[in-house]
């Protein structure tokens, strides 16, 4: 492998220096190019026909896309590529993390890289500007972070999305909900109940929503509001997607969570689709619920479903100096459901817990569990085996239901 790794930083350095002295040529004329010369260096070195194919793919990969993280990108099972520096690169499949044993030559190629695919979104990371989110044309989320921020050299997370989106059908057939809870929720979406998704960082939050998303009639008005367009939304005709903008160089005409919903309420609504909450907005999101706003679905970060309401005191707290008791009243007034997701041991993201908000008891937010994730052991390769169980209690708060004529 040395010496394949030798003959591809040869002829990318004489590739480089032709086009820089005037030799520009089309993607096609560079990849023959590359052909012919990684032919030619096969007189003298034996190279395998597989070997052939990857310095090629790999040469032009350097010159013209994203190096040693082009074949990552392009292969749809990988979810996440986490670069830690030049030669620590770490990815995601099939809910796995491990680390990839190709890396970059130096610190400079993948400086390079970093400012490539950084202006191709018209964006500006340096010393200055450390660090930079945005999103690929393909709708990848990326996140940089540069020296001296970063210790460790580089550091650069690319969030991959599928092209066709999760299925609430998929997600029964992999295990992550029962087809019971799955029907359950499909009436309570219909019927317009407002819906918090609450996990941590990787649980699959964005994805159940994209799925839950599916069992909105086609026949309404959806506003999606996010920091970072990652919803898949289909089948909806009237559909308006809106994304926040972040502040120019100078700090100025930053447009916010806030400032797009309250734009939303203008725009006649049917649903309003937050795809998360992170800040005082917290606040305008409550009132929305509670302003006959229903059937508005929202993910949060929280390691509980108790944890999730907790949060939101916090979030709109941050914005407003109101009443604790004041707040929880009106949490517990706007929200019906909320979706805990978590990932447990084998790596598998399971539904594990839906619970509805039936209201206040004294001065706290009563929560009445409806399915609970229950483990049953492990199998012989270490797969946890359990199912999303119904509780003997069931939803207390039916009138939306009844007002769309939808039984359980």
């Amino acid at each position: 492998m040395e010496n394949i790794s030798k003959i591809k930083t040869e002829i990318y350095r004489e590739l480089v220096e032709k086009m820089i002295d005037g030799g520009e040529c089309s993607d096609e004329e560079l990849y023959e190019l590359i052909e012919e010369r990684v032919f030619e260096k096969s007189h003298s070195t034996y190279i395998s026909q597989n070997n052939k194919e990857i310095l090629v793919r790999g040469i032009f990969n350097s010159i013209r896309g994203m190096d040693v993280l082009q074949e990552l990108v392009d292969n749809p099972d990988i979810t996440e590529i986490m670069v830690n520096g030049c030669d620590n690169i770490f990815i995601e499949k099939n809910g796995r993390i491990s680390r990839y044993p190709e890396k970059f030559v130096d610190v400079n190629k993948l400086e390079d890289v970093i400012q490539q695919i950084v202006s191709k979104v018209n964006r500006v990371v340096n010393e200055t500007s450390p660090i930079v989110d945005f999103r690929l044309v393909d709708g990848s989320r990326v996140n940089v972070v540069l020296p001296p921020v970063s210790l460790s050299g580089p550091v650069v997370t690319i969030r991959k999305f599928p092209e066709s989106p999760m299925t609430m059908e998929k997600l029964i057939e992999i295990g992550s909900l029962t087809k019971d809870a799955a029907s359950f929720l499909e009436k309570l979406v219909k019927a317009g109940y407002n819906i918090f998704i609450s996990g941590g960082t990787g649980s699959g939050k964005t994805t159940f929503l994209n799925a839950l998303s599916d069992y909105i009639p086609k026949d309404e008005r959806i506003i999606t509001i996010e920091d970072a367009a990652e919803l898949q939304i289909r089948n909806i005709q009237n559909l308006v997607r809106l994304e926040v903008r972040n502040a120019n160089v100078e700090g100025k005409n930053a447009v916010t969570i806030r400032d797009l919903l309250k734009s939303s309420l203008r725009m006649r609504p049917d649903r309003i689709i937050l795809g998360e909450i992170r800040d005082a907005a917290a606040c305008e999101l409550l009132n929305i619920m509670n302003t006959g706003h229903d059937g508005s679905l929202c993910t949060g970060h929280a390691n509980s479903s108790k944890d999730m309401l907790s949060r939101m005191e916090t979030l709109v707290l941050s914005g407003m100096d109101i009443p604790v008791m004041a707040i929880r009243n009106q949490i517990a007034s706007a929200l019906d459901i909320i979706i805990h997701l978590g990932r447990i041991r084998d790596k598998t993201r399971k539904v594990l817990e839906i619970a509805e908000i039936v209201g206040m008891e004294g001065d706290r937010i009563k929560l009445q569990t409806l399915f609970e994730f229950v483990e049953e052991g492990e199998d012989k390769d270490g797969r946890v085996k359990g199912s999303l169980c119904r509780r003997e209690k069931g939803l207390i708060h039916t009138e939306k239901l009844q007002r769309a004529g939808i039984e359980l």
